[in-house]
């Protein structure tokens, strides 16, 4: 079974963020509109652009994408 977007961006999760990913990572928890079961890179994308304020840059949301990306190849080859 494929993970959402949310449940793999959770591991990044840190009380001291050490990078733009885990700062992401800790405001996401804090969203609770956040779209949690969601897989759909359009889906994500559409509401960080809308409600992502607490994003610094979308650039920060595509980097932690293509690492989701990755890493369910990996699970799934």
């Amino acid at each position: 079974m494929i993970k959402s977007f949310y449940h793999f961006l959770m591991k990044f999760r840190h009380p001291k963020p050490k990078d733009a990913i885990s700062v992401f990572a800790n405001e996401a928890y804090l969203d609770h509109s956040f779209p949690k079961i969601s897989q759909e890179y359009n889906e994500v994308s559409s509401y960080l652009e809308f409600n992502g304020h607490y994003l610094e840059s979308m650039t920060v949301f595509d980097e932690a994408w293509e690492l989701y990306i990755h890493s369910e190849t990996k699970h799934h080859s």
